[in-house]
């Protein structure tokens, strides 16, 4: 079990297959995704990593995050997430993982929080067919009917299907098929629709329900760091001629 990644949604579009066909994809995009810290047995019971992405302002972080942030030598993030992780996918402190950490064909899973609607009634919110339309009924047609018994039990339970604040769930949507993996921009197309709006969190894992494909990069796709400028070779010094050299047969007397 290798670790996931944090992304940032960016929106959808489509793209184009050789047989002119499109698919509708939703853009992740991957901003400076960094191993923090690492979780393990002997000291926390468990083997995970803790990943963080984006930036924050040193203002507006804790004086202990940074502390904890300051140990890993790596910028305030605006995003961290813990994935357990097996002993041998282990990625070292500081390291930013690539997008190439997933390839086309790849299933993953794509969890999130779904949108926030606010305040919803309950035919809205839980599809109620609400009530009739004429005998007797008079400014109540949508309203969600009785909500409990009488004497007996005397009171409503818990979980009751009524009005309320709707959307902003967690939510995972299982087996996305990855249909491409930019590692220089550091984006992932997923065919289909993800949970949030533009611009939330989420977390990309590979499928539980699907066996991994072998030739993913295990345990992780860490991006390299860039390679040095090439230093220019200093051209060769030409020596000045001398001032009393005899004059050439074109030079005039």
């Amino acid at each position: 079990m290798r670790t996931g990644v944090i992304a940032k949604k960016v929106g959808m579009t489509r793209i184009f297959n050789e047989d002119g066909r499109h698919v509708p994809v939703t853009v992740l995009s991957l901003e400076n995704c960094q191993v923090v810290s690492h979780k393990t047995a002997d000291r926390d019971g468990y083997v995970a990593l803790q990943l963080g992405a984006g930036a924050a302002k040193a203002k507006n972080v804790a004086k202990p995050q940074r502390g904890h942030f300051a140990k890993a030598e790596v910028e305030p993030k605006a995003q961290l997430v813990e994935f357990r992780v097996a002993e041998d996918a282990l990625v070292d402190v500081g390291a930013e993982i690539s997008a190439s950490h997933f390839i086309a064909g790849q299933l993953v899973d794509v969890a999130g929080h779904t949108q926030g609607k606010g305040f919803a009634g309950a035919m809205k919110r839980w599809n109620f067919g609400g009530l009739r339309a004429t005998h007797g009924v008079s400014v109540s047609h949508r309203s969600h009917g009785s909500t409990g018994n009488r004497q007996d039990p005397g009171k409503t339970f818990k979980n009751k299907k009524m009005a309320g604040h709707m959307g902003d769930r967690e939510r995972t949507q299982q087996n996305l098929e990855v249909v491409l993996a930019d590692e220089e921009r550091g984006l992932l197309f997923i065919k289909g629709s993800v949970p949030g709006s533009k611009g939330t969190w989420l977390t990309v894992t590979d499928a539980v329900k699907v066996a991994r494909p072998a030739d993913v990069p295990y345990p992780a796709a860490v991006k390299s760091a860039a390679a040095p400028a090439p230093v220019a070779e200093e051209a060769p010094a030409v020596e000045a001629p001398e001032a009393d050299a005899p004059a050439t047969e074109n030079q005039e007397g």
